[in-house]
C-alpha cells in the first residue's frame, strides 16, 4: 500500500503537543506494511532538519490559495517526508499555529486549506510524478479539507481521518469559502457549516471514507452531547454505520528506562535505589527541599481540559500532607500565573517551569513518584502512558485514553468525577499507598511492565487502510 500521512506536526521538527509523537511513530510502526510517506508544512525547523530536500514539484494556486512547491526528504533515519514549500505562509517564527504570544495567526485558514489542497495533489500524483497514493491519512482540523478537497475535485481516493482532540475544530468565517475554494453547495448542515460558520474538521467527519479516534472509549464518548462538541449527531451516524474505529495509540521505544539517554540514572523494576537518585537530582535540578515525602507531577497543557485548575486547588493540600510537586509546561496565562503563585506561596515544596523540553519531561516521569492526569477529558493521553513504563504512578480522571491504560489500584488510581474533590480522593489514596512500602513496589512493578508499543495499533491501522481500500 501507498500511504500519505498528512500531519500539521511531528517531533522529529516540530511539536505542540501529542499529535507530533504520534506522527512521527506511528508511520513507522506502519513502515512493514506499507510504502507510507509524511507530508507536512514548510516550517524553518522542517526547512532546517532535511538535509536532502530537494524539489519535485511546483503547483498553482487554487481560487485564493498561493502557489507552492512540493519538496522531498528524509529524516536522519531515512523517513521519507514530503513538505509544502510555502514561504508566506509556513516559515514564520512562533508555533506552527501561532505567534510567540501564542496568539492564532489570522491566516489560518488559508495555511491549512493550502497544506490540505497541497495533500491532495501529491496523493494524486500530480505534484510528484514518481509517487501517487492508495489512501491518505489525514489528522486533526488542520488536515480535514483533504476529503473534501478530493470530493469536489471528483478525485476519488480513500481517506481515513483521524481525531486527536474534537475540541480543536478550525472553525472560521463563511466569507472564507471562496478564498479557500470551498463551493457553496457543500456549505450546508450535512456539509461544513456549524452554525452557520465553516468548519474544516466537519470536513473531515462528512467526507472521509472511515473515521478513527485515538481510544476507543473516547470514541464512545464522542457520539454522545457531553463530549460531541456539537457534533455528537453526525459521529453517532458514522458509528451506527461502522465508519467509525477507536485504536489507541502507543508510545515507542525510547521509553525505556533501561536505557533512555535522558536519564541521570537508568534502572529497571525493583531498581528503586538507582531510580531514587533520578528522585534527588530532579529536586536539586528544580530547587526543591530535600525530602521523604512524594513527589507529584504535572508534565502537561497548561489548559482547561487538562484540569490544571484542579491541582491549583488540591496543591496546598498536597504540601501539607508531606508532598512536593513539580509542573513543567505551557498553555494558558491565567494557569502560568496561578502556578507561579502556588510556586511563590510554597518555596521549596512547589516547582513551576513554563515551557517544555522533551528530555527534562522523561527525568521528571523517571524521578516522581506520581503523575497527576485530572483531564476532564482525554482522547488517549501519553503522558499516563510515559509515566507507567518509568515507574511513576498516574492519577487520571476515568476518562478517554486514562480508562484504557491505567488500571486502578494496579497501575495508578482513577477517580470519577472530575472535580477538586474527585482529585483529592485519589491524592489521599496515593498518599497511603506511598506509606505501604510493599504496595507501592507492587504497583510500580506493575505499571513498568505495561506493553504500550505500537505493533498492535500499526496492525489495526494496516487492516483498516485495507477495508479502505
Amino acid at each position: 500500500m501507498r500511504i500519505l500521512f498528512a500531519t500539521p506536526e511531528t517531533c522529529d521538527f516540530v511539536q505542540v503537543g501529542g499529535l507530533a509523537a504520534v506522527s512521527a511513530a506511528l508511520p513507522r510502526a506502519l513502515l512493514p506494511f506499507s510504502d507510507i510517506r509524511i507530508v507536512v508544512p514548510g516550517y524553518p525547523q522542517v526547512l532546517r532538519g532535511l538535509d536532502d530536500l530537494k524539489v519535485v514539484g511546483r503547483c498553482a494556486g487554487y481560487a485564493g490559495l498561493p502557489s507552492f512547491r512540493i519538496g522531498l526528504g528524509h529524516s536522519t533515519d531515512g523517513m521519507p517526508y514530503y513538505v509544502v514549500m510555502c514561504p508566506e505562509l509556513f516559515e514564520r517564527p512562533g508555533t506552527p499555529y501561532g505567534d510567540a504570544r501564542g496568539i492564532d495567526w489570522p491566516d489560518n485558514d488559508v495555511r491549512f486549506a493550502t497544506f490540505s489542497y497541497a495533500a491532495t495533489k501529491i496523493a494524486v500524483g500530480d505534484a510528484d510524478k514518481n509517487w501517487s497514493a492508495d489512501l491518505i491519512h489525514a489528522n486533526d482540523w488542520q488536515c480535514a479539507l483533504i476529503p473534501g478537497y478530493l470530493e469536489w475535485s471528483n478525485r476519488p481516493l480513500p481517506t481515513v481521518f483521524t481525531i486527536h482532540n474534537l475540541a480543536y475544530q478550525g472553525v472560521f468565517s463563511q466569507d472564507a469559502l471562496p478564498r479557500l475554494g470551498i463551493p457553496d453547495h457543500a456549505f450546508h448542515m450535512d456539509g461544513v457549516e456549524f452554525y452557520d460558520r465553516l468548519s474544516f474538521l466537519k470536513a473531515g467527519l462528512v467526507y472521509s471514507s472511515h473515521l478513527t479516534t485515538v481510544s476507543q472509549t473516547y470514541a464512545n464518548e464522542i457520539t454522545t452531547p457531553e463530549f460531541g462538541c456539537g457534533l455528537e449527531g453526525i459521529l453517532r451516524k458514522r458509528a451506527d454505520q461502522n465508519e467509525l474505529s477507536g485504536i489507541l495509540n502507543g508510545i515507542d521505544e525510547s521509553w525505556d528506562p533501561r536505557t533512555c539517554t535522558s536519564l541521570t540514572r537508568n534502572f529497571d523494576a525493583g531498581d528503586w535505589r538507582k531510580r531514587s537518585q533520578n528522585a534527588r537530582e530532579i529536586r536539586r535540578q528544580f530547587g526543591l527541599a530535600v525530602s521523604r515525602g512524594p513527589l507529584f507531577a504535572l508534565v502537561a497543557r497548561l489548559v482547561h481540559q487538562k484540569g490544571v485548575d484542579l491541582v491549583i486547588q488540591n496543591a496546598k493540600a498536597i504540601v501539607d500532607a508531606g508532598g512536593q510537586i513539580i509542573v513543567t509546561g505551557k498553555g494558558e496565562e491565567r494557569f502560568e500565573q496561578a502556578l507561579r503563585q502556588v510556586q511563590i506561596d510554597h518555596p521549596g515544596s512547589v516547582a513551576v517551569k513554563i515551557g517544555f523540553d522533551d528530555e527534562e519531561a522523561r527525568r521528571i516521569f523517571a524521578g516522581s513518584d506520581f503523575t497527576l492526569m485530572p483531564s476532564r477529558f482525554e482522547p488517549c493521553g501519553l503522558s499516563q502512558m510515559y509515566a507507567q513504563r518509568f515507574g511513576s504512578l498516574p492519577i487520571g480522571h476515568r476518562t478517554g485514553g486514562l480508562a484504557e491504560t491505567i488500571l486502578d489500584g494496579q497501575t495508578g488510581f482513577l477517580f470519577e468525577s472530575p472535580s477538586s474533590h474527585g482529585l483529592l480522593s485519589s491524592v489521599c489514596r496515593a498518599f497511603s499507598t506511598f506509606g505501604a512500602r510493599d504496595r507501592l513496589d507492587r504497583m510500580r512493578r506493575a505499571a513498568m511492565g505495561q506493553a504500550f508499543s505500537w505493533t498492535n495499533p500499526a496492525k489495526a491501522y494496516a487492516s483498516l487502510y485495507q477495508s479502505a481500500m
